[in-house]
């Protein structure tokens, strides 16, 4: 059915001429909530009214034709209004807004439609996730948005369930667990419906997995194909030749520590002509190469694009972006589809920035890479090799016999925030990350299943004792809005933001880029020259991409905004906005209004009252390393909290040691997030923990108290 609808719909484009001709985009035949087919996504490129899918379009470009706002006007942009949601933890959605209506989510996979004309409340929907599962997530209890289909809404929701929910009331029309309730998979990803079949990949590589995306009827939730993105054990036989062929790409036993890995949490594109799903692919369990596969070998499809058959889910190309990956370097980072005129000819190109910082250009065809350049700093390796398309690594690189700093670092040079690309300029806007890792080998590795294996030193990845070595490194974490010109591979211009962790971002026909930023602003950029020309005060860090619609002739500009995420649970020192709290709202802007926001409390802080420390040093230090190995994922690097979580340095708990350990290891806080580590910590191991923040307690009260003294005396 959808190759005679591809067939109808290029034979009309072809009637109209280019892509500057009047296309009226096919319209639902009654007033359904959400009455999306293969027909209007097909042609979503042409309907400027509404964002029918993640990236607005199967290209994923994020791109929209609107230009009611623009250079000129945007000065006149206000709040139309704003949505406040009932969680305090990372937001992440890009919404849809369909014939009138959005459709977004919250963290914590709440899902909430709401009128966009006006932000009126007209439902909710609590999948009800156990808090003590945010234990298997790395990154947050965040969500990046739905998927829509005839009168359906579809949510991946963190502890691994797909939901198909009527589209009118929010009602569930059909459940199910996606994936094996026992292992630690989450999801995080919108969904991607294609005729009739919704995707959905998961989380969850360093805690134990093995990796896949799969396909579900949208009428009854069945199965109807599934992808595995590494191979398992070979003595049980393999799903198909593709994985037969992976198989020869790994050494040892990787199925005995959690599965390989692999897990296909965020990217997918589609283009309906080659008739080609791409999905990107993540990191090994563990991250550690010479853990995960002796021996060495590239480890297909870790760190990898890869081309499907929707239909089926059959394997047709790929392209591994890092052979042998043990950075955390993932492929999941946001893909985006293009028609490109490159050497003289019009070439049907895929991009992507992942996570190692190159800028690949492919064909989408045949998986060929045409080209590849550093789009941020990159000191693992000095380029990618054209003739092999490996890129070539620095030696100790891979810090097999002593620690080694790279950057980009485990969070990459662009991360999941999603770029945009414009037709109009041909250049690309990536929200880049630009700071190091220090990577090294573990006195000792244990596979712990459940909690993260990275197979790293979480002491050779920690920060100076100095409080002088960890101010001069707040330099170094760096974070900028690249306009990139994918042709030429090089950059076109750079917008400095204040620290890492910025929005995504959203390209406009108005000659305007729309990005959030992590120090609390919606901003408005010169698409072509980066000059910024109008911003919003946001009372909390922006990390979602923006997204617009049309409602009665008028345009509106709406971001999720909600501070979260892996840097500012880990980084918290770091954290440029750290005076920011979490304020999770969607915002939404046109031309002429002028609604205010409520004041919030804009100081959150520690307040340091620790204890006498009374352990010994050899306890403190067995404490530090359980704590980067167990808990810093979520409390932050050296117990110093973004204050999403609880600054345990500041917690009460550390006053008393049977107190500490019924929240640490019996789980007497679960159902508030905090899980039991009692399957990872003893007795003796915990106290070591507590150990250690008392003394972190005592290092931030001096420091605190220094501060005040310098302040005081200026």
């Amino acid at each position: 059915m959808i190759r005679a609808l591809i067939a109808a719909l290029f034979s009309i484009l072809a009637a109209c001429g280019d892509r500057q001709s009047e296309v009226v985009a096919p319209q639902p035949e009654t007033t359904a909530a959400a009455a999306v087919d293969a027909a209007r996504l097909l042609a979503a490129d042409d309907d400027t009214a509404n964002w029918l899918s993640y990236g607005r379009t199967y290209s994923e470009q994020r791109y929209s034709p609107l230009k009611q706002v623009n250079t000129d006007s945007v000065a006149g942009l206000g709040l139309a209004w704003s949505f406040d949601f009932n969680t305090q933890r990372g937001i992440e959605a890009t919404s849809l807004v369909i014939d009138g209506v959005m459709y977004t989510t919250s963290s914590w996979s709440i899902v909430h439609a709401l009128d966009a004309r006006t932000g009126e409340h007209l439902w909710t929907y609590d999948p009800e996730v156990d808090r003590e599962k945010i234990k298997h997530g790395c990154c947050d209890a965040v969500n990046r948005g739905v998927a829509a289909w005839k009168g359906q809404v579809f949510v991946g929701v963190f502890d691994g369930r797909l939901v198909a929910l009527d589209a009118a009331t929010g009602k569930v029309n059909w459940s199910i667990d996606t994936v094996d309730s026992a292992l630690p998979y989450t999801i995080t990803g919108a969904p991607r419906v294609i005729d009739g079949k919704v995707l959905i990949g998961n989380g969850g590589a360093e805690f134990g997995v093995r990796g896949f995306l799969s396909a579900y009827d949208v009428d009854s939730g069945d199965m109807i194909w599934r992808f595995y993105t590494v191979p398992g054990n070979p003595e049980l036989g393999f799903e198909n030749d593709a994985m037969k062929m992976a198989a020869e790409t790994w050494n040892g036993q990787w199925w005995e520590l959690g599965g390989g890995g692999g897990t296909v949490w965020d990217a997918m594109a589609y283009d309906p002509e080659l008739d080609l799903l791409y999905i990107g692919v993540g990191n090994g369990t563990p991250w550690n190469r010479e853990i995960r596969s002796p021996g060495g070998g590239d480890n297909l499809f870790l760190s990898s694009i890869v081309a499907l058959r929707p239909d089926s889910g059959e394997y047709v190309w790929h392209y591994q972006t890092t052979p042998g990956e043990t950075w955390d370097y993932t492929a999941t980072q946001h893909i985006i589809l293009a028609d490109m005129e490159l050497g003289g000819e019009v070439r049907k190109v895929l991009m992507q920035a992942p996570k190692n910082g190159f800028f690949y250009v492919l064909d989408r065809a045949s998986g060929e890479l045409i080209s590849a350049n550093n789009y941020t700093n990159v000191t693992w390796a000095t380029h990618v090799d054209m003739e092999t398309g490996r890129p070539v690594e620095v030696d100790g690189a891979r810090y097999i016999d002593s620690p080694f700093v790279v950057t980009p670092s485990y969070l990459g040079g662009h991360n999941w925030h999603p770029m945009s690309y414009s037709p109009d300029t041909g250049l690309v806007y990536i929200p880049v990350l630009d700071f190091p890792a220090a990577y090294g080998q573990p006195e000792d590795f244990l596979y712990r299943p459940g909690t993260a294996n990275t197979g790293t030193s979480g002491v050779v990845g920690s920060l100076p004792d100095s409080q002088a070595e960890r101010d001069a490194m707040r330099p170094l974490m760096q974070g900028r809005l690249l306009a990139w010109n994918p042709r030429t591979q090089e950059e076109a211009w750079r917008v400095e933001h204040n620290g890492p962790w910025n929005g995504g971002t959203l390209a406009t026909a108005g000659n305007l880029v729309f990005q959030g930023t992590a120090d609390g602003k919606f901003a408005a950029f010169t698409a072509n020259t980066g000059e910024r020309l109008w911003d919003f005060g946001t009372q909390t860090g922006v990390v979602a991409a923006p997204m617009t619609y049309e409602i009665d002739g008028e345009q509106y500009l709406s971001v999720a905004a909600g501070w979260g995420g892996a840097y500012a649970l880990v980084f918290g020192e770091y954290v440029q906005a750290e005076s920011l709290p979490n304020v999770s709202r969607v915002l939404t802007f046109k031309l002429g209004a002028d609604g205010q926001l409520p004041e919030v409390d804009w100081r959150p802080s520690v307040v340091f009252n620790p204890p006498p420390r009374t352990a010994s040093e050899d306890a403190e230090e067995a404490g530090f390393a359980l704590y980067q190995d167990t808990c810093m994922g979520c409390h932050g690097l050296n117990a110093v909290s973004g204050l999403l979580v609880p600054d345990l340095r500041g917690s009460g708990l550390i006053h008393d040691a049977d107190s500490w350990d019924k929240v640490v290891r019996e789980g007497i806080l679960a159902k508030r997030g905090m899980a039991s580590f009692a399957d990872y910590l003893d007795r003796e191991q915990s106290e070591a923990i507590r150990a250690y923040i008392i003394r972190e307690a005592h290092r931030g009260k001096q420091l605190q108290e220094a501060r005040a003294a310098a302040s005081a005396a200026r």
